[in-house]
C-alpha cells in the first residue's frame, strides 16, 4: 500500500480539511541523520472527549502526547487548549531493515525495501508481566482473517474479570485480532503483530504479549510485509544523535514499568556507556541532558552546548483543519490478547 509522504499531506493540509489519518511515510534522513519529522499543533475543540481519538487523527497514541504535553487530562481535555503533536522523533539506532519495534516509545517503524521511507505507527505492546520479548526474529506466517483461540492463561484472567471466552472467536469485525495478523518466529509462534477490535488499547501496555495495531495501519503493514521480513523488537526509552549540522539531540520517554505503582516519571532509567560518553563529550551541555531526562517529553530536544539553540521550535499549525472529524467511540474491549 502506497502512502503520500507527509511532506505531501502538510501541504495538502494547509489547502483544505482532511478526513483521513495523517500519512506515517517520512522521508528517510540523509548519511549520518537520524531526525525525521516535524511537531505539529493542535487547539483541542468541544467534543474532544478522549486524547485516543486525537491520536487517531494524527496517528500517534494518546500516552506520546500526554508525555510531551503534561499537564493536560487524558479524559474531557480542555477546549482552547494548544497542544503539541509529537511527530518530530529519532530513529532508533538499529539497521534500517525491515519492522523496527520500541517498546519504550510504543511505535513501530516499516523500512519498506528498496525505498528512501520509514513508515512509523503507534503499537499497544504487553502488559506488566506478560511483556513483549526485547528480541530479533523474521515474519513467519501472515494470517488474513485470523481466528482467535484463548489460551488457557488468557481465558483465566478473563473469568476473573467475569467474562467467559468461548473456545475460538471467529475472524470477523468482532475478533480481538483484527482483520491481519504477522506471526513473529519467536518461542512457539505465540507473538503476532495484529490488528484489535478495541482501538483504545493502541497505544496502551494491554496485551498478552502480542502488538496491535489499528485496522489501517496493521492493513498497510501486512500488504508490504513479506514472510522473512527481518523484526527487531527493542527497549530504549532513551534516543540521541548528533545530526550532520553539529546539533546534538536527546529523545526521552517514560522507561516502562517494571512492577506494579511505578512512577514511570521518575524510575530511573539505566544508560549505556555509549550514552554515558554522549553526554561527556565537549559538545553536549549536561545541564540540558539533565533536564530532558528529568522531563521525558517524548520528543527530541536540542541538547548541544554553546550558543545553538536549546529546542527545535519549528512546527506545523495544524489550524484544527481536522479538528471536527467524526470518530466512532466505542467501548473498548475487555479481553486481552
Amino acid at each position: 500500500m502506497k502512502r503520500a509522504s507527509i511532506i505531501t499531506l502538510l501541504l495538502l493540509g494547509s489547502l483544505g480539511a482532511l478526513n483521513s489519518a495523517w500519512a506515517v511515510d517520512y522521508p528517510l534522513p540523509p548519511v549520518g541523520s537520524r531526525l525525521i519529522g516535524q511537531n505539529q499543533t493542535y487547539t483541542i475543540q468541544e467534543g474532544d472527549n478522549k486524547l485516543q481519538a486525537i491520536a487517531r487523527r494524527f496517528n500517534t497514541a494518546a500516552q506520546l502526547i500526554l508525555e510531551t504535553n503534561n499537564t493536560i487530562a487524558p479524559v474531557n481535555p480542555a477546549p482552547g487548549t494548544v497542544i503539541t503533536i509529537p511527530s518530530q522523533m529519532l530513529l532508533p539506532d538499529t539497521p534500517r531493515e525491515g519492522i523496527v519495534v520500541n517498546l519504550a516509545e510504543l511505535r513501530l517503524y516499516y523500512f519498506p525495501p528498496g525505498e528512501n521511507i520509514v513508515q512509523v505507527f503507534p503499537l499497544g505492546i504487553g502488559q506488566l508481566g506478560l511483556e513483549t520479548p526485547v528480541t530479533t526474529t523474521r515474519v513467519s506466517q501472515k494470517i488474513p482473517n485470523p481466528t482467535w483461540t484463548p489460551t488457557p492463561g488468557i481465558r483465566a484472567r478473563s473469568l476473573a474479570q467475569g467474562i467467559k471466552l468461548p473456545p475460538v472467536v471467529p475472524a470477523g469485525p468482532n475478533n480481538p485480532l483484527g482483520r491481519f495478523a504477522l506471526r513473529l518466529g519467536v518461542g512457539n509462534g505465540e507473538y503476532l503483530i495484529h490488528g484489535t477490535s478495541a482501538p483504545d488499547s493502541v497505544g496502551l501496555r494491554v496485551s498478552s504479549g502480542c502488538m496491535r495495531m489499528n485496522a489501517p495501519d496493521i492493513k498497510a503493514l501486512f500488504e508490504q510485509a513479506r514472510v522473512g521480513t527481518r523484526v527487531q523488537i527493542i527497549n530504549e526509552p532513551v534516543k540521541y544523535a548528533v545530526e550532520p549540522d553539529g546539533r546534538r539531540y536527546v529523545e526521552v520517554h517514560r522507561p516502562l514499568a517494571q512492577q506494579e505503582g511505578e512512577n514511570p516519571q521518575t524510575t530511573p532509567i539505566n544508560h549505556s556507556t555509549d550514552f554515558a560518553t554522549f553526554v561527556t563529550q565537549p559538545g553536549s551541555d549536561k545541564a540540558l541532558v539533565s533536564k530532558a531526562l528529568a522531563r521525558r517529553a517524548g520528543i527530541p530536544v536540542v541538547v548541544s552546548a554553546g550558543n545553538g539553540p536549546s529546542a527545535n521550535n519549528t512546527v506545523l499549525s495544524v489550524q484544527n483543519s481536522r479538528a471536527s472529524a467524526a470518530v466512532s467511540e466505542g467501548e473498548g474491549e475487555k479481553v486481552t490478547q
